[in-house]
């Protein structure tokens, strides 16, 4: 018998199935996490397998980020619609088609396409994740449940680059990097089964409706300005380029002068425009992007410089990434022990160890000559991951301090579509200054050790600026630097790692 459908009341007792459905949830939402992280330990292997150019590597990266960030706020209101349960089966089934499109992808082209699908999927299933636990719990039931979703979360950014490290490492029936995808399928198919049965069926609100046009404005807009940034500089940055990158803002603000329009006649938006016009929620999500952007460009130059410069293996870059993990890890427990207080200090602190931890790794990547010790990444990026433990949880909660109760499940769906972008930009931009000092010490004769060592040093001055700039503006947070933020629970969303 499958799951009935479920209408919470006030009065209705807890279903008893609801620890059942939500160890569902989070092994489902364990498999898009450890996905995130997982994917650059292999960027070295699919390079070499499937021939790929620097760009097209940066896309293996960037487009399952921007689907993935562009699908989050469509879908989360495509779930109100149609039934949350109802979309996260969908999504579920989407990511493991998905992962296999991608473990059986014959060309980086193919690959790519699958990842733009993998991300949507991600997309399609993330919103409805803490949705449904929400509903499915009594209010004494929620902090325990939610807890177990970061919980899940730390695990999968820790188990992710050993996980990939080892089976690339084991090069299971001669696949090589493909089994970092493929072992997706039959936990997704498990998820789908087990969720068919046991997870509550949430009706959706078939009156609600969906703005496929603000949807087709912000991601056009979005893929404009990235796409140029990842593609100019192969070929010579013409024209062109610069000519996207002015469309993009133009559609970008074409989406706000439409948004401000339904919401004048009272139509649904896709962002909110009282989120649009509050300035303070603005200039958070302008912060949040900045602070997302450096990390995962950061690991894809970190896994080549290892790989392609040292001859690491998958598994030795993917346990010396692993430190990082760990104080994500540690961070973020002992921040849920602070709840809402000193969220100024802590977003200030975070800011200047995540600045502290990357400039020790720049100068320690800059000063490395025939050999690089993987002992030496291990205090820096320690620090930095307790930097991004302590950064995130606070920062998210200064932004949703200062939004409404009504639209704070709206702000913080927002917030996590701004993460991405961030990332998505940060890739483009850690890209772009990586591959071409890369190319040029090539061009100039310089040996594989110097050119990768260069190269890394040279981009990660752009992450240690962003941690720098999110310091400096972490005092112009208005409201207390103590006390509670109001808002939604926010799925924990991992960077790559």
């Amino acid at each position: 018998m499958s799951a009935q459908h479920h209408n919470p009341g006030a009065d209705a007792p807890p279903d008893p199935r609801r620890w059942l459905a939500l160890f569902v949830l989070l092994i489902a939402n364990f498999m898009n996490l450890i996905d995130v992280t997982i994917v650059n330990v292999a960027l070295p292997s699919m390079r070499d397998g499937l021939g790929a150019t620097d760009s097209q590597i940066e896309w293996v990266i960037a487009a399952y980020i921007l689907a993935f960030a562009l699908g989050l706020l469509p879908f989360g209101r495509l779930g109100d619609i149609v039934g949350r349960t109802t979309l996260f089966l969908w999504g579920v089934a989407g990511f493991t088609a998905a992962s296999a499109l991608c473990g059986l992808a014959p060309n980086i082209e193919f690959l790519i396409a699958a990842r733009v699908i993998q991300g949507l999927a991600g997309a399609m299933m993330t919103p409805q994740v803490l949705a449904i636990a929400t509903v499915t719990f009594p209010p004494h039931e929620r902090s325990q449940a939610f807890s177990l979703f970061g919980l899940s979360a730390g695990l999968a950014s820790v188990c992710g680059p050993i996980l990939g490290g080892v089976l690339i490492s084991a090069n299971l029936f001669g696949l090589d990097w493909q089994p970092i995808f493929l072992v997706n399928i039959p936990i997704g198919i498990a998820a789908v089964v087990a969720g068919w049965f046991l997870i509550p069926r949430l009706p959706g609100h078939a009156t609600l409706r969906n703005d496929y046009v603000g949807i087709g404005l912000f991601g056009l807009g979005i893929m404009a300005v990235v796409f140029p940034i990842v593609e100019g500089r192969a070929y010579g940055w013409p024209l062109w380029a610069f000519a996207m990158i002015a469309a993009g803002v133009i559609l970008l603000v074409a989406f706000v002068l439409w948004t401000r329009n339904r919401a004048a006649t009272g139509a649904s938006q896709l962002l909110n425009f009282d989120l649009i016009t509050n300035k303070q929620f603005m200039f958070g999500a302008f912060v949040v992007t900045v602070f997302a952007s450096g990390i995962p460009g950061m690991f894809m130059v970190i896994s080549l410089l290892l790989q392609g410069g040292f001859d690491f293996t998958p598994l030795e870059s993917g346990l010396t990434n692993t430190p990082f993990s760990v104080g994500v890890l540690i961070a973020s427990g002992i921040a849920a022990r602070f709840g809402a207080n000193f969220l100024r200090f802590r977003l200030a602190a975070a800011g200047a160890l995540l600045s502290f931890g990357i400039a020790w790794l720049h100068f320690y990547i800059a000063g490395v000559t025939d050999s690089i010790d993987h002992w030496a990444f291990l205090p820096p990026l320690l620090i930095a991951g307790i930097g991004l433990g302590l950064g995130f949880s606070s920062l998210f909660q200064l932004v949703l301090a200062n939004v409404p109760p009504r639209d704070a499940g709206a702000g913080s769906g927002a917030l996590q579509a701004f993460q991405q972008v961030g990332g998505a930009l940060g890739v483009a931009i850690i890209g772009q200054i990586f591959f071409s000092n890369l190319g040029d010490t090539f061009a100039s004769g310089g040996t594989p050790h110097a050119a990768f060592a260069g190269a890394s040093s040279l981009a990660l001055w752009y992450v240690v600026g962003s941690f720098a700039l999110v310091l400096l503006l972490s005092p112009f947070f208005k409201g207390p630097g103590r006390g509670h933020g109001q808002g939604a629970p926010v799925q924990p969303v991992l960077v790559e790692a």
